[in-house]
């Protein structure tokens, strides 16, 4: 009911088209429409790379299905797949500030598809396509690709392909194994798994390490009833089952269905397992199960409800961002490479507090429970699109390279209403010439973590005051190891000096009524020895 009423009230929908220009006087419409308007269409008729400097179509994106494959609920149809397009045009804004139109098809004819969306394509800077089943999409977005000159990407494959690696690739390291000598399991040969399985490959995983199953079972080169790209990760060797592919098995990518995975068959993976269940709603295994299987695992979902949450959203909005700021001609293989490894890099940096805030943690940092960054991290937006917007200029995809690139992360955080270029300056000039901060009341969690902050931006040397044992406690919760100056100002050790500050306050204050006793007793108090 909540659902529904979201979608329904007060406007029915998501998303809606608004205006970008004046239009409150006689003169501002007739710039907008008749005559103003034949300017712009003159100059783009003269050339027609002007119509992404007199329109939206350089920040443009269509999201566009026929409703095949729609997230867990299979053919609905093109009407019933619009609410979860709108929801895509929602985050494309929400996170990337890119303008979408959701346009559902109504036809399950692959060259029909095609044609269409090759007709309304000169609309739009970029296409996202979405929710249509295999084999048709790897058809459809491999023609679209070659015949059109924006990007173009299926979403259902690339943005899990991306983000699942850039968590495999964290996960490899804290597991300590390299990417080349592990055993896969996968679960699923639809298109997210194809995707998923050829960057992993792209990445270093051998193909002879990779056991592929569908729902007939193992992907065997004697097998006649399937596609070539499923018959890429062909074995040739005799059908086993999916218990027994656990056995020994390093990694488990799960594309599939809930509740396939047995405790059991994670107690034969090898140590430090890694598990990624994303089947939704339910995973193959459950979180919580897997858990208490074993202590060593590394374990990610596609749900929210859990650490780790493999979610789309922190790439494409971001991928499409970059790829539309250099006018790319194409999202080609070194684009989707640079976008996980800066996901993967991302989740290694120290987290912003509003993080911790937002996901209610104490303090999120790399390890098992934190391998890809949470969808809200506002870095994602001036770290993912400049790395993508690099690699379509080094690939020699982008129309309009970009020359500052400083100039370019203020524009990205700017869209976003997160420029602070003031506060930017400041810091910066702070770590030139660091200073020494005293944090009074350092025995507290907010004030500890605000320490941490300045230490490890490089802004200034801290030094804390407060009870020694409640601080270390404190620095151990939050993961905080450095070595950094910790006064206690009620330890006997620092009498002697207390003593000394109390005289000097006294000697400089007594004029002004404060005696020696009073100058004694403003020292007990933390605020004022700080001082």
């Amino acid at each position: 009911r909540e659902a529904l009423v979201y979608h329904a009230k007060p406007t029915p929908g998501k998303i809606k088209v608004v205006p970008t220009k004046k239009y409150s006087s006689q003169r501002d419409l007739s710039l907008a429409y008749s005559p103003g308007v034949a300017e712009p269409c003159l100059e783009i008729a003269k050339d027609k790379a002007n119509v992404y400097k007199y329109t939206t179509k350089g920040n443009l994106v269509a999201v566009i299905t026929n409703g095949t494959a729609v997230l867990g609920l299979g053919d609905i149809g093109p009407e019933a797949s619009k609410p979860v397009m709108e929801g895509k045009g929602l985050l494309f804004k929400i996170f990337a500030d890119i303008d979408c139109f959701d346009i559902e098809i109504d036809t399950k004819n692959v060259e029909e598809f095609i044609q269409t969306v090759k007709n309304i394509a000169p609309t739009f800077g970029g296409i996202n396509l979405e929710d249509i089943k295999a084999p048709e999409a790897f058809e459809i977005e491999k023609r679209l690709k070659e015949e059109l000159d924006i990007p173009v990407m299926h979403d259902d494959q690339h943005g899990t392909a991306i983000i699942s690696s850039a968590a495999l690739l964290n996960a490899l390291e804290i597991a300590n194994k390299k990417i080349e000598d592990v055993k896969i399991v996968i679960s699923g040969a639809g298109s997210a798994a194809i995707s998923c399985t050829n960057l992993y490959a792209k990445l270093g995983a051998r193909k002879e390490n990779i056991l592929m199953f569908d729902v007939d079972g193992l992907i065997t080169t004697s097998r006649t009833d399937l596609g070539p790209e499923q018959m890429e990760f062909a074995r040739d060797m005799d059908p086993i089952t999916l218990v027994d592919a656990f056995k020994g098995a390093d990694v488990f990518l799960g594309l599939s269905v809930g509740n396939i995975v047995s405790p059991a068959m994670l107690l034969d993976m090898n140590e430090n397992p890694i598990v990624f269940a994303m089947a939704n709603p339910n995973p193959e295994i459950e979180y919580d199960t897997a858990i208490a299987t074993r202590e060593d695992l590394i374990m990610a979902t596609g749900r929210s409800d859990h650490p780790n949450q493999v979610n789309n959203v922190l790439g494409f909005p971001f991928i499409f961002r970059g790829a539309l700021d250099v006018r790319a001609s194409k999202i080609n293989e070194e684009m989707k490479l640079a976008a996980c490894h800066a996901i993967a890099q991302l989740a290694k940096e120290p987290v912003p507090e509003q993080v911790n805030i937002a996901y209610g943690e104490t303090k999120l940092n790399f390890g098992r429970e934190y391998i890809i960054p949470k969808p809200f991290d506002p870095r994602l937006i001036s770290t993912i699109p400049p790395a993508v917007a690099r690699a379509a200029m080094e690939s020699g995809v982008a129309m309009e390279p970009i020359q500052d690139w400083e100039k370019y992360e203020d524009q990205l955080l700017s869209r976003m209403g997160s420029d602070n270029k003031l506060i930017r300056l400041i810091l910066n000039r702070a770590r030139t010439n660091p200073k020494r901060i005293v944090f009074a009341e350092a025995d507290n969690l907010d004030v500890i973590k605000a320490a941490q902050i300045v230490h490890e931006d490089g802004i200034a040397t801290p030094i804390l005051l407060g009870r020694r044992d409640v601080i270390e406690e404190l620095m151990t919760e939050i993961d905080w190891d450095d070595k950094i100056l910790i006064i206690d100002p009620k330890s006997d050790e620092e009498k002697p000096r207390k003593d000394r500050y109390a005289n000097e306050l006294w000697q400089m204050r007594a004029r002004k009524g404060v005696t020696e006793f009073d100058a004694g007793k403003l020292m007990r108090q933390q605020s004022n020895y700080a001082a």
